[in-house]
């Protein structure tokens, strides 16, 4: 078993010296300076990440969806009932979910996690079983985890991440299930930038105007039951982290913030999916700042918090298409983008190489 403490330890920032080789780099190669815009980016994070210039290609990849289930779904903030959750994971492990779709497409592995489902499920192919608990507390009402819980699903994001890299993964993908989780994310979102709960709180997987009201009030119920001030950041600290994680957060969310701890430490890339992604993201990177240096965010999602957590994170999301399904989706679709910034650097000739003129001085 890996250690939290020792996976954040492991943790080092991207290097600044590839990064800037690759800079240069693209600035040689036969194309105007800047002109593959964010592509150009990507490609020196990647060189940072790897510490390396050019950087590896970031294939294969491997997704990784999470599944858990959520106390505040008896708040009524999702009109899915909570059995979707178990059955989505089945649909995962049979491949008709779009995420399988979406991988296939990519040439992505897919592993589903049960990382806290509330039911047991049978073993099936691709299903591991990390189970910490069936389901969390109801946050609304005090903290939804202990903090054994929490470090536990942390654990076993880590070495789910882990794994995946010593099988042959080169670029990992977050993925999520969990009914009621966008609830969990607006808390987690509100306790770590600071943004009022209206202001990032979505509609989930499409709620009406009643419940969406209802929902708004309920992820500001959450904060107040744990003691968390509403548009007033989290402290920093990891102890801190540890604390609104367990209180307002899920087992998927600890699980994925575990996910990107465990890139970073095997200096692998990971793409952010969407809201929930992003939420966990906000937790690794109050744990270990350095860690965020090792994420790209896929996609802006529909949902409001998304684009709050982004923004905190200081990340640019590679595509927007108003996807709010979860699953890893629009982490896939942007893996694509991911490869082609690395193999740029590859197999794009320089102006010297290939006879022709740059622009003059």
């Amino acid at each position: 078993m890996t250690s939290l403490g020792e996976t954040i330890g492991a943790i080092r920032p991207v290097e600044p010296g590839p990064m800037a080789e690759a800079r240069a780099h693209q600035d040689r190669l036969t194309k105007p300076s800047g002109s593959l815009g964010v592509l150009e980016d990507v490609a020196v994070r990647l060189a940072g990440i790897a510490g390396t210039c050019p950087p590896p290609l970031p294939v294969p990849a491997a997704l990784a969806i999470f599944a858990a289930d959520h106390g505040v779904h008896a708040q009524g903030v999702s009109p899915w009932p909570q059995e979707v959750t178990a059955q989505m994971v089945a649909n995962f492990t049979a491949g008709g979910a779009v995420a399988n779709a979406f991988a296939a497409e990519v040439g992505a592995s897919v592993t589903v996690v049960d990382v806290g489902v509330a039911a047991d499920l049978p073993p099936a192919p691709r299903l591991l079983d990390r189970k910490v608990a069936y389901g969390t507390a109801d946050l609304s009402q005090g903290p939804a985890m202990t903090r054994e819980q929490v470090i536990a699903a942390l654990t076993a994001g880590i070495e789910v991440a882990r794994d995946l890299v010593d099988a042959g993964g080169r670029c990992l993908v977050t993925g999520d299930m969990g009914i009621a989780n966008t609830t969990a994310s607006a808390a987690l979102i509100c306790a770590f930038t600071g943004r009022p709960a209206a202001g990032v709180t979505g509609r989930g997987t499409g709620v009406d105007d009643a419940t969406y009201e209802h929902k708004i009030e309920i992820v500001r119920q959450g904060l107040r039951a744990n003691g968390i001030t509403e548009a007033g950041a989290v402290p920093g600290g990891p102890d801190e982290a540890l604390r609104v994680l367990a209180a307002v957060g899920g087992l998927e969310h600890a699980a994925i913030a575990g996910f990107v701890l465990g890139a970073a430490a095997a200096r692998v890339p990971v793409i952010l999916d969407g809201v929930i992604a992003g939420a966990a993201a906000l937790v690794a990177g109050a744990l270990a700042p350095d860690a965020i240096g090792y994420c790209l965010a896929g996609h802006r999602s529909a949902e409001p918090g998304h684009a709050a957590a982004l923004a905190h994170l200081g990340l640019d999301p590679l595509v927007d298409l108003r996807l709010r399904l979860g699953e890893g989706t629009g982490g896939l679709l942007a893996h694509p983008l991911v490869s082609a910034a690395a193999r740029v650097m590859h197999e794009v000739a320089t102006f010297d190489s290939a006879g022709v003129a740059d622009k003059g001085e």
